[in-house]
């Protein structure tokens, strides 16, 4: 299955059309009801519940942008859904809730978030609400293990691996030597077998991601452009790009 052309129709609100300094904060409803009205595609994040459901949050616990603190993994559904978003009166978010505020209207591109640790938890419940969605979605992860598991347990949804030409920096220091030379060139394509990739516009050019389109058909998304060189390198190197901190309708090309 190639990926479908909705995409890359349009640009990708990275979590959402937010905005700090006008209280919307990434990943809330707010966030996700701006990107709709906008017309963007949109990019949330999501992590695992205590009681196995799937939350829209990008960090693995509570603190920087929401009331409260601890871990996601270790508080309820109900729990997490009463959490707020700092000075703000919305709450969390399952992706069951997600899809119902969405309601297909524009494409939803669903980052798994991951532990490393083989646990498929997520993407068992991702897949389960995501059968009964009518509208354009699909799923990515930096982790070659849930592109699998989205691979196995959903074939027809459209899947990506979100990646990079290096994994030094210290958000992977939690990562074993083996895990991280897992990742690099994505090598671990014959088994996965993305529908697309998803990569650090920092890092492009890259050759991985540009045999992976030119080669293979997969469309290339880039992430997360902010500046103007940014969005000139995504126009150049890349089929769609995943924004955020300005809206693209309104900034010259």
């Amino acid at each position: 299955m190639r990926a479908p052309g909705w995409l890359t129709a349009r640009p990708i609100a990275h979590r959402g059309l937010h905005n700090y300094a006008r209280g919307v904060i990434e990943n809330m409803p707010g966030a996700i009801s701006a990107a709709v009205e906008g017309r963007f595609g949109i990019e949330v994040d999501i992590q695992l519940s205590a009681d196995g459901e799937a939350m829209v949050h990008h960090d693995d616990e509570l603190g920087r942008l929401t009331d409260g603190s601890g871990a996601l993994a270790t508080l309820s559904a109900a729990e997490l859904k009463r959490v707020r978003f700092k000075d703000t009166s919305e709450r969390m978010m399952t992706v069951g809730d997600l899809c119902d505020l969405v309601a297909g209207r524009v494409p939803l591109l669903i980052e798994v978030k991951s532990h490393f640790d083989g646990d498929r938890q997520l993407v068992k419940r991702l897949t389960q609400v995501l059968a009964s969605y009518r509208g354009p979605v699909a799923a990515m992860s930096f982790d070659p293990d849930q592109v699998l598991a989205l691979r196995q347990a959903m074939p027809e949804l459209p899947r990506g691996i979100t990646a990079q030409r290096t994994y030094d920096d210290p958000y992977w220091v939690k990562l074993t030597p083996q895990q991280r030379d897992s990742m690099l060139y994505l090598r671990h394509s014959l088994h996965t077998q993305p529908h697309f990739v998803a990569y650090w516009v920092q890092q492009l050019p890259a050759p991985a991601p540009w045999l992976a389109r030119h080669l293979f058909g997969c469309p290339l998304l880039t992430w997360t452009v902010r500046t103007p060189e940014q969005r000139e390198r995504a126009a150049r190197y890349a089929d769609q790009m995943i924004f955020e901190g300005f809206v693209p309708d309104a900034t010259p090309s």
